[in-house]
């Protein structure tokens, strides 16, 4: 298993780049049930990696222990330097988080979720100013900063979390189905605002999705899983050749699953998110 404290190298030999996260068969169950099973992989620093996979595959359940929010049945691993067991609260200091469920307040204005999100990170008070005007300009939302958030459509909710996680400036941020309930453009904005935020903080962003469209145009490095363990990781294009000529990522998830993949406004963002409570 990796040594806590610092950060492992990639076991990827043509890419200099250190993981950042590495897991050593990993492994949670509920009960009866084994939701990850024995996973063991690797996320470089800076890129951008997909986490795909069924209903009920793990993704959420495994996204979960990597935050810190469940802890692992057996198995460990190490998040941005830091072993996940013993060093759970320097995990956390180093980590964004854009769950799928809606977390911004509807009540408060944009600026004042930031607020309470810099207050929460313990960001100095003559820093927070600064760092709230970086992150709404980032997400393309200083315009309406001042607007209360049940104001706001889908996509300027879900990039509002997205600021609120980077506040504090993560190695590593987890975006659970970033672009759940959104329409094509605010999908398509999402994805372009994930790509600047990759560039201008080096972070690595891990996303969850069921979006295939989504993990092929987005994504440096895509792992499929099905019934919690990793069936397949690499590049998109590298999994589409695999699975034979002119194949796409449906063909890639329908070939290893046996399965076909699944492909507004406060209301409708709180609804469509409500629906997906269950582990994924």
């Amino acid at each position: 298993m990796p040594t806590a404290g610092a950060v492992p190298q990639s076991v990827d030999r043509g890419n200099p780049r250190p993981a950042v996260v590495e897991t050593h068969r990993l492994t949670r169950r509920f009960g009866a049930l084994t939701a990850v099973d024995a996973v063991s992989l690797g996320v470089r620093g800076a890129e951008i990696f997909g986490l795909i996979g069924p209903n009920g595959a793990g993704k959420s359940t495994l996204i979960k222990m990597l935050t810190t929010m469940l802890p692992p049945s057996s198995g460990g691993a190490v998040v941005a330097g830091f072993d996940l067991a013993t060093q759970a609260a320097q995990v956390r200091r180093h980590i964004g988080y854009v769950p799928q469920l809606l977390s911004a307040d509807s009540e408060l204005t944009g600026y004042e979720n930031l607020l309470l999100s810099a207050r929460l990170y313990l960001i100095p008070r003559a820093e927070r100013k600064q760092r709230i005007g970086e992150a709404l300009a980032m997400m393309g939302l200083t315009e309406v900063r001042e607007r209360l958030v049940r104001n706001y459509s889908g996509g300027m909710i879900r990039r509002l979390e997205i600021a609120q996680s980077t506040l504090h400036r993560p190695a590593i941020i987890f975006m659970d189905e970033p672009t759940e309930g959104l329409d094509p453009v605010a999908r398509h904005a999402v994805w372009s605002h994930i790509r600047d935020l990759r560039a201008r903080l080096a972070a690595a962003v891990i996303v969850t999705t069921h979006y295939m469209d989504e993990a092929d145009v987005l994504c440096d490095r895509i792992a499929l899983i099905d019934r919690g363990r990793i069936q397949a990781v690499g590049t998109p294009a590298a999994l589409k050749a695999e699975a034979g000529a002119n194949a796409t990522l449906d063909d890639v998830f329908e070939k290893l699953t046996g399965l076909a993949p699944e492909g507004g406004d406060y209301r409708n963002v709180r609804q469509s998110r409500r629906a997906a409570r269950e582990h994924t």
